[in-house]
């Protein structure tokens, strides 16, 4: 006896297919998951997936998108209070209690994605949350006399750690994040106050 979806309003219902996709999207990535398999969880036929998203790679760009937003919202707001050192512990903590909490969300956005994606991709991502944090680097650059146009560099080099860290966490899963977060920050902070005005190579050895 074939089970029928009970009937939705619309918002609903996109809603509830969009929460039953990123669980399928996480265990099996983007090129393993099926329509089939996502509406058979989801009690609803293959048409009605199509009628609200047009097809699996629509389904799975409202998938990342949510997700991304969710992420550099709570990113944005990590880093929008405190003295500089602070707002990094606020950013690396932030992000890795979104790892925490929100497994499936975190294993989305490091999976494969379609070939012909250019937005949904961990690197796009990172590239976003990374503007946001150069934001409050350039700022504090500026007032210790640095020059502003380099806090990119050092805005993507917090960022990718702190998502290559997140991935080893979610294989051991200790310490606490907000341990984590500390030894994060303190390593980036030291380098910092010890940040030459203009870093040059180190002269090379003679052989």
């Amino acid at each position: 006896m074939t089970v029928r979806a009970q009937r939705l309003p619309a918002t609903a219902r996109r809603a509830q297919l969009i929460d039953v996709a990123r669980v399928v999207f996480a265990k099996r990535g983007y090129e393993a998951a099926s329509l089939e398999e996502i509406a058979s969880k989801a009690k609803v036929s293959r048409p009605v997936l199509y009628e609200h998203f047009g097809g699996k790679e629509g389904l799975y760009a409202v998938v990342i998108d949510r997700e991304m937003e969710y992420l550099v919202r709570r990113m944005a707001e990590s880093i929008a209070t405190g003295a500089p050192r602070e707002r990094m512990e606020q950013a690396a903590l932030a992000f890795l209690v979104y790892v925490r909490d929100q497994p499936d969300g975190f294993a989305i956005l490091t999976h494969d994605a379609p070939m012909s994606s250019s937005g949904g991709t961990m690197s796009s991502l990172l590239n976003d949350v990374a503007e946001r944090v150069g934001d409050v680097f350039a700022s504090a650059f500026k007032d210790a006399g640095y020059d502003p146009k380099t806090a990119p560099i050092y805005a993507h080099a917090l960022v990718g750690m702190v998502t290559f860290v997140g991935q080893w966490w979610t294989d051991v899963r200790k310490p606490p994040v907000e341990e984590v977060a500390s030894h994060i920050s303190a390593l980036a902070w030291m380098g910092l106050r010890r940040l030459p005005k203009k870093p040059a190579r180190l002269p090379a050895k003679k052989a």
